[in-house]
């Protein structure tokens, strides 16, 4: 089945619940990069993490950056989500592997570190973009994400984020996201049993495999609590609008005596998207074409 989002309300709309499923999406994002097992896991959340924080924005353009840097061997973990339902990202050093931690999971929380800060940045499409960073609490994402929601949008949360990891690649991938609305926040009894069944609900990915759907999924969670699913089953994608012709604009702004430097030293320049792998390449008629571009813009801006 296609990779999708869906979303829910419950308690008389006092309950949010958003569900997204990544397999396919996560085995791209593994493949483009070459990830290790452990370094699929983290990318996986977080690029689900992403799309479920955009699902709550209203502006078609609007995106959310997801990056987080800690102590760990992965270095830093960046995701960039749209409400379109495109997500990509990249792990600074997805090669790394570690041993399983003691449940006999992939170790993320070491692999990104305990010690960090976890940075959001949401952006409407104009104005500046709203940004907020919190300390990291295990690495692990979910946990992070649960805390940022809490103390930096004060909104009682749960985040469940899963990937599973096969020796054919990945099997199972995606999050849950449910969230507590001001118009039912002051019910204790309500958080207090959201709390227990969330607590109650064993890995998200072993749902997935057992071939449950997301409606299932919330229903199982919320299902006697006025469960309504909102229309409009958004599909969800690995995308990266970067080009050819963004990769030459990136190089014109090294301006005339570099792009010189490059063709006299590398007969041509090449470059490589971080959010996706792909390679660039750019020969020294480009080049030429490009300083021949400056030099008429310059004569131009100058009469």
């Amino acid at each position: 089945m296609t990779d999708h989002l869906i979303r829910a309300t419950a308690a008389d709309g006092g309950i949010r619940i958003v569900g997204v499923t990544t397999t396919q999406l996560v085995q791209a994002a593994r493949q483009r990069h070459g990830l290790s097992y452990v370094a699929t896991a983290a990318l996986g959340r977080a690029m689900a993490a992403g799309l479920l924080l955009v699902s709550s924005m209203k502006r078609p353009e609007s995106r959310v950056n997801v990056r987080i840097r800690g102590d760990g061997p992965l270095g830093g973990v960046l995701v960039d989500a749209g409400l379109d339902g495109t997500v990509r990202g990249y792990v600074d050093h997805g090669d790394i592997e570690l041993p399983p931690n003691a449940d006999g999971k992939l170790d993320v929380g070491s692999a990104i570190g305990r010690n960090g800060y976890l940075y959001v940045v949401r952006d409407v499409g104009y104005g500046q973009p709203y940004a907020s960073t919190v300390e990291l609490v295990s690495g692990e994402i979910g946990e992070d994400l649960t805390y940022y929601l809490a103390t930096s949008e004060q909104t009682p949360s749960a985040l469940v984020l899963g990937v599973f990891v096969g020796a054919d690649g990945v099997e199972a991938a995606g999050g849950l996201l449910l969230q507590v609305l001001p118009k039912a926040a002051r019910d204790e009894s309500l958080i207090t049993l959201l709390e227990s069944r969330m607590a109650q609900l064993s890995s998200f990915t072993t749902h997935l495999r057992d071939h449950q759907t997301l409606p299932e999924i919330f229903a199982s969670l919320v299902g006697d609590l006025d469960l309504t699913l909102l229309p409009g089953e958004q599909a969800v994608r690995f995308h990266c609008p970067c080009s050819s012709n963004r990769m030459l604009g990136a190089l014109k702004m090294l301006g005339a005596e570099e792009l010189q430097d490059m063709i006299e030293k590398d007969d041509g320049a090449e470059a490589t998207c971080h959010f996706c792998g792909e390679v660039y390449r750019a020969s020294a008629s480009d080049l030429s074409q490009l300083i021949e571009d400056l030099r008429l813009e310059k004569s131009g801006a100058s009469s």
